[in-house]
């Protein structure tokens, strides 16, 4: 398995990034990266932050945690299962809000309150 470091170095070669240039983009110095990629030390959350942000991944690639290195905002969002708002018509959008105030004046009606007791 790959580390941390490993794959900072590895993406930043995909890239075609320096040390230099991947320091910059992450307001970090040269040595400082230097020792993430060599596993001297471990970032800490900013600037795992600031790496993930100028290598455009995902931080939890760089910890192992998955095989993807896509960012996480183009496929682990609860809404790309459904397409996201911008898959829909603005016809099929109003059908959904009218389907979801019938359920929330069903739950009301089944709660015999605001429908906000249980969830």
């Amino acid at each position: 398995m790959q580390t941390l470091g490993e794959r900072i170095k590895i993406l930043r070669e995909q890239n075609n990034l320096t040390q230099k240039d991947l320091a910059a983009k992450a307001e970090m110095s040269v040595a400082q990266l230097s020792r993430y990629e060599t596993n001297d030390r471990k970032p800490d959350p900013e600037s795992l932050r600031k790496i993930v942000d100028a290598l455009d991944t995902n931080a939890d690639y760089l910890l192992g945690r998955t095989q993807d290195p896509s960012p996480s905002g183009e496929k682990g969002t609860n809404m790309s299962f459904f397409g996201g708002p911008e898959a829909y018509t603005a016809d099929e959008i109003a059908m959904m809000e009218a389907a979801l105030k019938a359920y929330r004046e069903q739950k009301k009606k089944l709660l015999g309150g605001d429908g906000d007791e249980q969830k």
